[in-house]
């Protein structure tokens, strides 16, 4: 869910969040810093089950997990060495090369995108092809939505700016909103609301998603860190996707807007999301997807050619 008081829970996590760090703790493990793209939600699920469950210790590593928001600069964070990792879609990966930010994909734990438009069950919308004649809450910035624009007629749409609350939608069918298959249904199901998920990935639109993001050069300085973290990762994702109890607990503990119910309620769609074509979860990801999607951004005419040629390094080729 888009969370509508941001700031207030900003305040209430920033105890538990510093940005600077030494190298070490004091136990000999080596500090790490962690930026995700939101607020803690069922996405980022694996990476606080590896923090639970002692993964990133064993491997040495003393990881903190930040909150992210609305337009969080992960990208910039990551790519100037503020942080050591984040989180991010592989369509923004694409966007932040293009503006000269050298950040690398190394690890997919959502092989699909969660990325969905919801629109009220009763407004009779089953597919992209009849979503007309209703107001779409979309933001201008992911590529998504230029996708949508170029593809659909979107016949009688008014689209308004996303502010990742709900509550509109909730009081007027006639209002679609864009959202996230394992969250924003389940909130609206919740509030008694009959809903249907149109996947953007139907449309052929499939960023990796929630890719753990690093920059070139700590690739290039910090190989068997980048191993480390990713290896851990993986255990922690691996783990999660088997008994989310205690990661949905401790996420409903830091982040009280995110109900316990919902996390549970979107786990099957999550779990889904997360698994290849063999029904295994791997994080590695196709050089034709990305050459896909590059392709895509590129007649959207918002990136260049090329780029997606070093913007992932699969967890296998780390070793």
């Amino acid at each position: 869910m888009r969370i509508i008081r941001f700031v207030m829970l900003l305040l209430l996590i920033a105890p538990l969040c510093s940005c600077t760090s030494p190298e070490t703790e004091p136990s000999g493990n080596q500090k790490v810093t962690l930026a995700l793209n939101w607020l803690p939600e069922a996405e980022h699920g694996g990476f606080y089950a590896a923090l639970l469950n002692g993964d990133y210790k064993k491997e040495g590593l003393d990881v903190e997990i930040l909150p992210g928001g609305p337009d969080s600069p992960v990208i910039q964070r990551v790519a100037t060495g503020r942080v050591d990792f984040g989180i991010s879609n592989a369509d923004r990966i694409l966007l932040g090369r293009a503006q000269q930010a050298p950040v690398v994909g190394v690890f997919a734990p959502l092989q699909h995108s969660p990325r969905c438009i919801v629109v009220h069950k009763s407004s009779g919308i089953e597919t992209f092809d009849q979503l007309e004649n209703v107001t779409l809450a979309m933001s201008d910035a992911p590529a998504f939505s230029h996708y949508l624009r170029e593809k659909l007629p979107l016949t009688g749409v008014k689209i308004v700016r996303s502010t990742g609350s709900l509550s509109q939608f909730l009081q007027d069918p006639t209002f679609a909103q864009q959202g996230y298959i394992f969250s924003e249904p389940i909130v609206a199901k919740k509030q008694g609301i009959e809903t249907t998920s149109l996947l953007v990935s139907d449309l052929g639109f499939d960023p990796y998603s929630s890719v753990l993001i690093v920059s070139e050069k700590t690739l290039a300085d910090q190989p068997e860190l980048v191993e480390k973290f990713v290896r851990a990762s993986i255990a922690g994702w691996k783990a999660y996707l088997q008994n989310p109890d205690a990661v949905h607990e401790h996420i409903q503990s830091i982040n009280p807007e995110m109900p316990r119910d919902v996390l549970d309620g979107g786990m099957e769609a999550l779990r889904k999301l997360c698994l290849n074509a063999n029904g295994e979860f791997t994080g590695q990801m196709e050089p034709e997807r990305w050459e896909t999607l590059s392709r895509q951004m590129e007649e959207l005419k918002l990136i260049e050619a090329g780029l997606h040629e070093k913007a992932y390094v699969n967890p296998s080729g780390l070793r």
